[in-house]
């Protein structure tokens, strides 16, 4: 019997009823990954299962330095074979981690290969899969197609040029791919270098100067309206905690003046700046219809050495545990004073905050929009089995699973896809072992309707995909 077989997760004949033929035929709106625009603009096509498995690729990374593998071999100078073979002899030990699941749903989905991976099935493996990697439609817009992706929903910065998404857009592709608005980097104040070099790439997109605050706030503007026009309808921030510290508008100009002088502002005018720019991100998401996202509560990039060596995004991070709960609600009440509050989702990465996360968003809906404020997915560290059924379990007691807008892949991978199966498998097993024992009604169109809408339908109509 292969593994996962077609029963994977789905442990009742309801479950597996609904996975089948309610959630599995469903199309897949993926709002927020980590995507290249530009591979997708050329079409990209790899060479080896190393490069599209392995490339970039961090939570394998932590996986094979936890087994011992050498740096060489993970991120370093090693062949891709013989990157690939390390992966292999990891693999065998990640029972029990999601990673298990994900590669051998991979390797079925996009290779037609049903074996485990081991060193002894590593040889044929990586012949098989090369060659399925050679065929015509293995490439970025083949897998779109393949996995019926209606949406895409790229991070950007504001001061990248758009032009991999208008090569997109003239391409004819069917999947509709949105740059997401993310900001960042507007807020180093205390890192005047950075910050610095940032500003030059935004006067050079915009093909203005930015002397003064007006000017960068000038300069936000023109890039959030290039962006909607370019088809964006999200942004996102990615914040250890949500700013708390209220900033007038001649306050904010003198710290944006401090750092564009090339003085390190104090940690405390950073918190009142990021706040005023927060306020002023939210105001032109909610003039645009725009939904914003907000992800909390990472500390990255922990390990110094390695950090120095290997730079961001290389598997250095860990689940923060610091207060979000009154800054959140200092942000949103904020937002709601100003009549600014836009769509938006929340994800936490401690799992601890689920219940206060899953409560915060029911106290700023206010009967505009069905599910204005959403209580995202599991995200990172709880991208995983028992994450997403805490994240669930969250919600539904204390908000409307049923307005739930889903799944994400949040990845860098073209092969991340099966995880919106992953996620479906597991909701329909949650709601279909519940009708069992007659906790849920078991009116199947009933729980059919519930299904359909959370693996699809409700992140269309949210989103505005049409």
């Amino acid at each position: 019997m292969p593994y996962p077989d077609e029963n994977f997760l789905l442990h009742s004949a309801t479950a597996r009823r609904l996975f089948h033929e309610v959630a599995a035929p469903q199309p897949i709106i993926d709002y927020h990954c980590h995507l290249s625009p530009r591979e997708i603009s050329t079409n990209k096509r790899w060479t080896d299962l190393a490069e599209i498995w392995l490339g970039g690729d961090h939570y394998k990374w932590r996986l094979m330095r936890a087994n011992g593998i050498s740096e060489d071999l993970i991120t370093g100078d090693a062949s891709p074979r013989e990157k690939f073979q390390a992966w292999a002899e990891t693999v065998p030990y990640t029972l029990r981690n999601p990673i298990h699941h994900w590669t051998h749903l991979e390797l079925q989905r996009y290779f037609d290969i049903d074996l485990l991976l081991s060193p002894a099935t590593a040889d044929e493996i990586w012949e098989r899969a090369n060659a399925k990697l050679a065929e015509a439609d293995f490439c970025a817009h083949g897998i779109l197609r393949k996995f019926d992706v209606k949406m895409v929903g790229t991070t950007d910065d504001p001061a990248d040029p758009l032009t991999d998404h208008q090569a997109i857009l003239a391409s004819g592709l069917p999947t509709k791919v949105w740059p997401t608005f993310r900001p960042d980097k507007a807020f180093l104040v205390d890192q005047p270098a950075q910050l610095q070099a940032w500003l030059d790439k935004l006067e050079e997109v915009t093909d203005t100067a930015i002397v003064h605050l007006s000017d960068l706030l000038n300069g936000l503007q023109q890039r959030h309206d290039d962006f909607h026009a370019a088809g964006a309808r999200l942004s996102d921030h990615g914040l250890v905690r949500c700013p708390a510290l209220e900033c007038s508008d001649a306050d904010a100009s003198l710290i944006f003046d401090e750092a564009r002088a090339g003085k390190a502002v104090s940690q405390e005018d950073k918190e009142r700046f990021s706040f005023y720019l927060m306020v002023f991100f939210g105001q032109l998401d909610a003039a645009r219809g725009w939904t914003k996202q907000l992800h909390l509560g990472a500390f990255r990039n922990t390990n110094r050495r390695m950090f120095e060596q290997l730079g961001p995004d290389t598997g250095y991070d860990t689940i923060g545990d610091v207060s979000q709960g009154e800054a959140l609600v200092t942000y949103l009440d904020a937002l709601s004073r100003e009549n600014a509050l836009p769509k938006m989702v929340l994800y936490n990465l401690n799992p601890a905050d689920n219940y206060l996360f899953s409560t915060l968003t029911g106290a700023f809906q206010d009967g505009t929009v069905a599910g204005k404020i959403q209580f995202g997915s599991g995200w990172w560290f709880l991208d995983q089995k028992h994450g997403m059924e805490m994240q669930l379990d969250a919600l539904s007691a204390t908000g409307l699973l049923s307005r739930f807008v889903g799944m994400l892949t949040d990845s860098r991978s073209f092969l991340s896809y099966p995880r919106h199966e992953y996620f479906r498998r597991i909701l329909c097993n949650l709601i279909g072992g519940e009708a069992e024992r007659g906790e849920l009604p078991s009116d199947f169109d009933t729980l059919a309707n519930l299904i359909r809408a959370i693996s699809y339908g409700n992140a269309r109509d949210f989103f505005g995909v049409d």
